[in-house]
This record gives C-alpha cells, sequence and structure tokens, in this order.
C-alpha cells in the first residue's frame, strides 16, 4: 500500500477535536520541564553531578516539548502567554525559543526540499552531524535573523540578551555552581539537538513521500516524552504533544504505511 500525502490523510483522519486542551493539560504542559529543573539544581548544589546531568537531560527534552508547542501556539493560552513561554524556557536552555519558532516554521513550510534550512543535518551521515553539533544552533540563530521580522528580531535580541546576562551572573558568583553546572549542560544540549531533533527523525525520508519518521512502542514513547511522534506532528501541527498518541491510532487505521519509518 503506498503512503498516502499529508493533504489526504488531514481529510481522511478527524483531528480537530484533538487541538483543544482541558486546563489541566494546560498546566501540565507549561510546568512538565520545572520538576526536572529543580532537580537537577538541587542534585548540582549537593555536588551530586551524575544525578544532575540525567536531570538535566529530562529538562531539555521537556523543555524542547515546551518550546514545541508553543512555537506552533499549541498551548490553548493567549498569544502572550506562548510568546513568555518560548522566551523563558529559550533563556533556560541557552537559546532564543523566537528564533528556533522562526527556523522551525520555516521547516514546516519547506521541509526537506532545498530551502529547509532547519534540516541540513538529515541530508548528512550521523557521525557528521555529530561533529558538526555545535554549528547547528549558531546556523538557526542566523538564519532566524535573516528570515525573522522586526518583531521576531526584537525578541531574539532580548532573549540572547537574556542568556548572556544569565551567564555574567553565574559565572561572576562563586557560589552559584549549581547554576553554572546547568548552564553548561544545556550548552551541551544544544550541540546534540542537530543529531537527536532533526537526522533521528527525518534521515531517509524525502520532501515527496515520507516526509519524517515516527515511533510506536509504549516505553520508548513514554520515555522520551511522545516527542518522535514526528511524522503526526508534520501532518497535524496543530495537535499538541499530549494527544500526539490518540492521533497516531487513528493515522495507523487511515494508513498503516504512515507508522513503516520509525525512529528506532
Amino acid at each position: 500500500m503506498a503512503h498516502a500525502a499529508p493533504a489526504v490523510l488531514r481529510k481522511a483522519v478527524p483531528w480537530r477535536d484533538l487541538v483543544r486542551l482541558r486546563w489541566w493539560e494546560k498546566l501540565w504542559e507549561l510546568t512538565l520541564p520545572l520538576p526536572w529543573l529543580v532537580g537537577s539544581l538541587w542534585a548540582y548544589h549537593a555536588g551530586w553531578l551524575a544525578a544532575g546531568a540525567l536531570a538535566s537531560f529530562f529538562f531539555f527534552l521537556t523543555g524542547l516539548r515546551l518550546s514545541h508547542n508553543a512555537q506552533h501556539g499549541s498551548l490553548g493560552v493567549p498569544r502572550a502567554a506562548h510568546d513568555g513561554a518560548l522566551a523563558t524556557i529559550g533563556a533556560l536552555m541557552v537559546s532564543s525559543g523566537h528564533a528556533v519558532q522562526v527556523t522551525h516554521l520555516h521547516h514546516h513550510r519547506h521541509c526537506l526540499d532545498e530551502d529547509d534550512i532547519e534540516a541540513w543535518p538529515a541530508r548528512l551521515p550521523w557521525w557528521r552531524v555529530l561533529l558538526m553539533g555545535p554549528w547547528f544552533p549558531i546556523s538557526l540563530h542566523i538564519n532566524a535573523w535573516k528570515l525573522g521580522s522586526r518583531e521576531k528580531r526584537c525578541w531574539i535580541a532580548a532573549e540572547l540578551g537574556a542568556v548572556a546576562s544569565l551567564a555574567l551572573v553565574a559565572f561572576a558568583r562563586p557560589e552559584l555552581h549549581a547554576l553554572r553546572w546547568h548552564l553548561l549542560a544545556m550548552g551541551a544540549g544544544e550541540c546534540f539537538v542537530g543529531f537527536f531533533a532533526v537526522w533521528t527523525v527525518h534521515h531517509g525520508c524525502e520532501a515527496h513521500g515520507h516526509i519524517a519518521r515516527t515511533q510506536r512502542g509504549f516505553v520508548k514513547n513514554f520515555m522520551t516524552y511522545s516527542m518522535l511522534y514526528h511524522v503526526e506532528h508534520h501532518v497535524f501541527p496543530a495537535v499538541p504533544t499530549c494527544h500526539l498518541p490518540t492521533l497516531a491510532r487513528r493515522l495507523d487505521a487511515a494508513d498503516p504505511e504512515a507508522g513503516r519509518l520509525q525512529v528506532y
């Protein structure tokens, strides 16, 4: 069976009921990274670096989820709250949330074609993506500045200023060693975004056909906070992450080939 085109699937799969979030789902999405942030800082302060690093990993993962939903305006809150979420989580992850939004929405409009400036890691072998890891966030911010409107550029400048201020405070005060470890962990995480958030979900895909990979299996999706339902996200970008498992079941019923390309 041939894989159905996204436009066909949007008509065949009911999805509009999945866009709306209940109040507790909004609260869940907005606060999901908070326990991991508190846990990582506490562990770093106590000198438990391995535990802090593990908590930082899950903070980064859930931060990506929050930022991703905010980029698409799918948190069920006013626009100002989406902007606030982007700015806050971006600064805590040592990046500009609005810069990532600019390049990510461009990625959705030009998925895997020559103009897709976010997806270049998917065209390379995995080892080159890892070697070029530090360049990925830099290239996103440069291109976001070029593509962004005046309003977006103001957000980007303010957010990068906040990151710089946070770093200056953290490294100027010896007692803030927990914050320094956090910032270093986030910097390391940014160097792997091109591999984990782009290459894993788009390598071996094409602009006209299977545009993204996905994941099946409760344990794998539980451990990755449902961030690997990527073909579902590309076909239905308005659906928030917490509803992607339901969407995946509907998609499989409509097109068994949709989930053929798995991340793992």
